[in-house]
């Protein structure tokens, strides 16, 4: 996992902005939660398209969107393409929207994996 010391150091914050920008859309932040759920084994594009209520056509774009923001991964399967949420890429946005939580007083941030709720089936 890559550390806060290292994104600091990168000095850009344009990975951080294409990834909110591509869960800044209904569809793509409800499917990026719904690979999450999946876990490790993801889900192929047609089923998640049927669990998004979305055209296969629409879903295509949506998954390609979030995939080039880094936060999903395909792998294709003969016909099919199975995707999944790239969990190092959430860890590393995750922790750059918490990187100066309270001004340097990390212990007021403690608490925000207690607010996690791990869903066991998708």
């Amino acid at each position: 996992m890559e550390t806060i010391s290292a994104i600091n150091e990168s000095g850009s914050t344009r990975w951080a902005v294409e990834a909110l920008g591509a869960l800044a859309h209904e569809t793509r932040l409800a499917v990026f939660r719904l690979l999450v759920r999946a876990g490790p084994n993801g889900m192929v594009a047609g089923e998640i398209a049927d669990h998004a209520g979305v055209a296969a056509s629409t879903m295509s774009h949506h998954l390609a969107t979030l995939e080039r923001a880094g936060l999903a991964a395909s792998q294709r399967e003969g016909r099919l393409i199975r995707y999944r949420a790239d969990f190092a890429a959430m860890r590393r946005l995750l922790a750059f929207l918490v990187q100066d939580c309270c001004q340097g007083a990390p212990e007021l941030c403690v608490d925000l994996t207690g607010a996690l709720v791990c869903a066991t089936a998708v």
